[in-house]
């Protein structure tokens, strides 16, 4: 494998993409994932990885106030919120299922 073959693996054929086989993006591992069990291992495991993150920086700061979601999958996959926070209750977490608005300027 080069180097250029090796740099294309790692940043562009690795991740969601890697595990799935089908598509980096979450909206459509969403939509293929009760047919598909790459699909549904990819997000299970961008889930997984999330809530470990969460636990080892909750750990490292000593605790935590708010947990807030950014981002396309932030705004707009309550879903995979509520999995990435299913366990961490002992944080205190609860999720807020009202839609959020937000105004750009």
């Amino acid at each position: 494998m080069t180097a250029r073959q090796f740099y294309e693996m790692v940043h562009a054929r690795s991740g969601l993409l890697g595990v799935s086989e089908t598509s980096s993006d979450v909206r459509d591992l969403l939509d293929r994932e009760k047919d598909d069990v790459r699909a549904a291992e990819a997000i299970a495991l961008f889930c997984y990885q999330a809530k470990k993150w969460i636990g080892a920086l909750t750990a490292a700061l000593g605790g935590l106030d708010t947990l807030v979601f950014s981002g396309g999958i932030g705004e707009n996959s309550p879903d995979v919120r509520e999995r990435i926070c299913s366990g961490l209750d002992y944080l205190g977490l609860s999720i807020d299922r009202q839609p959020i608005a937000i105004q750009h300027q």
